[in-house]
């Protein structure tokens, strides 16, 4: 599903958008660069789990976002305002905005859901400001607002190094059905990487990158990150011991946490994991989703794929 087959009317003024989560099916970190950041080499999966941006073109140049739930920052802090910003200042132009976020993806999850909202508005600002930029020009705006924002203008699956701004998609050997799991505590990505000591080397993705089904997949799956994220949040490591109980074909952390994922045989057993996992960690938001996330052919199938928890 790309961002551009994601996007719809809003009436004669307005777009509306939907923008998926994450996971990551594999990451290590190679090692940190001069510019403090770290290089990464990781493939990045979407999940049927969206956020909603609305757009509306102002008048005159302000930037308005309003946010739902109201807790979620609608200032400077949110990626949302600062793609915008982003893409004003690469294209030059003044154009205003108002902008609605309608937040489902946990925030500080490893999902990525703020890099997913902020590729979305570098979407929709684009064609509601009549701006005629290329992918490439987006994939430069998008750098400039995060490392993982590139990936969300397209989708689906892709591996991506650098700091995470080089973005070459691929096409996963299976769909696969997750069972995701989000603690009530985040995790700070600066705060895991504080506690990341590369003492060996990096993993080869060959066999990642060569996997051609589901068992060669769950074989492969890698996060350099998953040690000094549970170091840093025990409560995190103890809710993935409770995870491996249910008995999935695999579990691993996305990301930088602090959200799990578990890996089902199928839709059913899904749904059995994570009925076993709710009821054994009661204060987790426990959502069943596919990976990589479905594209949307209508706007009216769009409504129901929401991420609702499950």
């Amino acid at each position: 599903m790309s961002a551009e087959a994601a996007v719809f009317p809003a009436g004669r003024d307005g777009l509306i958008g939907f923008t998926p989560a994450k996971v990551n099916l594999f990451l290590d970190v190679l090692g940190k660069r001069p510019d403090g950041f770290h290089d990464v080499e990781t493939l990045l999966a979407s999940i049927d789990l969206y956020d909603t941006i609305e757009a509306r073109r102002r008048s005159d140049d302000a930037l308005t976002l309003v946010c739902e739930p109201p807790t979620v920052p609608n200032d400077g802090r949110n990626l949302v305002l600062m793609a915008a910003e982003a893409l004003r200042m690469q294209t030059g132009t003044r154009f205003g905005a108002d902008l609605r976020l309608v937040k489902r993806v946990p925030q500080e999850a490893g999902l990525g859901g703020g890099s997913s909202d902020a590729a979305l508005t570098l979407v929709l600002l684009n064609r509601l400001w009549n701006l005629g930029q290329d992918r490439d020009r987006l994939l430069h705006a998008a750098a400039a607002v995060g490392s993982d924002v590139g990936f969300f203008l397209d989708p689906q699956a892709a591996w991506c190094t650098g700091r995470g701004e080089i973005v070459v998609p691929v096409t996963l050997p299976t769909t696969l059905n997750l069972v995701l799991v989000k603690p009530p505590m985040g995790l700070s990505t600066a705060a895991v990487y504080r506690n990341l000591i590369l003492d060996a080397p990096p993993v080869s993705s060959a066999a990642m990158r060569s996997a051609s089904s589901l068992p060669n997949l769950i074989a492969a799956m890698h996060n350099r990150l998953q040690p000094p994220a549970f170091a840093a949040a025990p409560a995190v490591a103890a809710h993935f011991r409770t995870l491996l109980n249910c008995n999935p074909q695999a579990a691993m952390l996305s990301g930088s946490g602090s959200s799990l994922f578990a890996v089902a045989e199928d839709r059913p057993d899904a749904e059995r994991i994570a009925l076993e996992f709710r009821a054994a960690a009661p204060d987790c938001r426990v959502f069943v989703v596919r990976c990589p996330a479905p594209a949307f052919p209508s706007a009216t199938s769009a409504s129901s794929h929401q991420g609702v928890p499950r």
